[in-house]
């Protein structure tokens, strides 16, 4: 089964839009292809998902796993891929996940982006330091669109 979530990006924003309405803060919604959760988070949403069907289940979780490419200067380059707008905290006023000098391993969030009112935690994917953060705050970037540059472990 494909990691693409099989609902259209249409189909998300209206499940956003219904969760926005209500006072629920989780919607669970779960058919014979798949497990959808649908969380508010700070001003947006998150989102966690599941393929159904045969005997292993394998959970997708919402976070982008950026792409990590080598430049000539020897820094790493972190790329989410998916467009969006560039959030480096996970609420206004709260402090940002990184800062130029912090040490990542592949697991640190250090930024959202927020896709059709869902926000979508980004890994850095690679251990090292960040040496520089590319957008500012809460900027509408494209995919694949420099977002840091690491200095490798």
């Amino acid at each position: 089964m494909s990691n693409d979530l099989p609902l259209t990006p249409e189909d998300v924003e209206e499940i956003a839009s219904i969760l926005a309405k209500s006072s629920y803060d989780v919607l669970d919604i779960e058919t014979s292809r798949f497990r959808l959760r649908v969380k508010r988070s700070g001003e947006g949403f998150t989102q966690e998902w599941s393929p159904i069907g045969g005997e292993e289940t394998k959970t997708v979780a919402s976070a982008v796993e950026p792409e990590v490419e080598a430049e000539k200067d020897g820094l790493l380059v972190i790329k989410p891929p998916l467009p969006g707008t560039f959030y480096r905290a996970p609420q206004p006023g709260a402090p940002p996940y990184v800062e130029v000098g912090d040490k990542v391993t592949p697991d640190t969030v250090v930024a959202i982006i927020e896709t059709m009112k869902l926000m979508n935690p980004v890994h850095a994917g690679v251990a090292g330091e960040i040496v520089e953060i590319v957008p500012d705050n809460a900027q509408a970037i494209e995919a694949h669109t420099v977002l840091m540059k690491v200095k490798p472990a």
